[in-house]
């Protein structure tokens, strides 16, 4: 599974970069990731890993959640446009090879890419290689593995594989990063995210009463059930944890 593909055993010419601005690569890259932005925050994975494969010369993605590899079915593709019978084919090796590995093998091998040989009884669109290379990532506490096709008579530059693993990391994060925010703002209230503001701001409890219009002590539970839901213990806390996470 992560045998590494050697000079001598390659075969095609190398995916050269796209002709871009003054600027080059770095150019290039620059538009990439302003792209990536939208999709990301639209948490549509499937376009940001086709902007990717385009960057690379790539054609086919497949984003998989390393730490649910294990688990009953396919739940762990997080995006994926491989053939669905090729990725079903695949699941316990990739299974396999993750579960033999040592934690400093996993730790070493983010954003270093591997290749390995597609199984000889497994189906694989015309015209692309059976060799399919795969880069593991670390977002936060998740662990993914970014695995692409491309066509056999390439070979993937290992500058862009690196700089494409990483933007996938990025995208990933704004992703999850946006979720998160969505769901923290559908646990506050409107009541509750205004007093966070107005604590935030300095006011004390019979002043944001005067601004809102309503009692003191009404005021106080708003607050307490703020603290409540952000686990946090004084109002210092809940202002730290509120601009931790951009909710004033």
């Amino acid at each position: 599974m992560d045998a590494e593909l050697t000079k001598s055993g390659l075969k095609g010419r190398p995916v050269e970069p796209t002709a871009a601005a003054p600027g080059g690569a770095s150019s290039s890259r620059d538009v990439l990731i302003r792209k990536l932005v939208s999709p990301a925050l639209s948490r549509d994975m499937a376009q940001c890993l086709r902007l990717l494969c385009d960057y690379v010369g790539a054609s086919h993605y497949l984003l998989a959640r390393y730490d649910l590899v294990q688990e009953v079915g396919l739940d762990f593709v997080v995006a994926s446009d491989w053939p669905f019978d090729l990725v079903r084919r695949l699941e316990s090796e990739l299974a396999t090879a993750y579960s033999r590995s040592t934690e400093l093998e996993k730790c070493l091998s983010v954003l270093q890419p591997k290749y390995a040989i597609i199984p000889d009884d497994a189906f694989v669109p015309a015209g692309l290689s059976r060799q399919y290379c795969t880069m593991t990532l670390t977002v936060g506490r998740n662990r993914l593995a970014l695995l692409l096709l491309y066509r056999q008579d390439l070979v993937l530059s290992p500058e862009r594989l690196r700089e494409t693993g990483l933007l996938a990391s990025y995208a990933v994060s704004l992703s999850n990063a946006k979720a998160n925010k969505s769901d923290r703002d559908f646990d506050l209230t409107e009541r509750e995210l205004e007093c966070l503001y107005w604590i935030a701001e300095g006011k004390t409890s019979d002043e944001i009463a005067t601004i809102l219009g309503i009692s003191r002590n009404t005021i106080n539970n708003y607050i307490t059930s703020v603290m409540r839901k952000t686990a946090t213990k004084t109002r210092s806390e809940a202002i730290a944890y509120a601009v931790r996470n951009n909710l004033v």
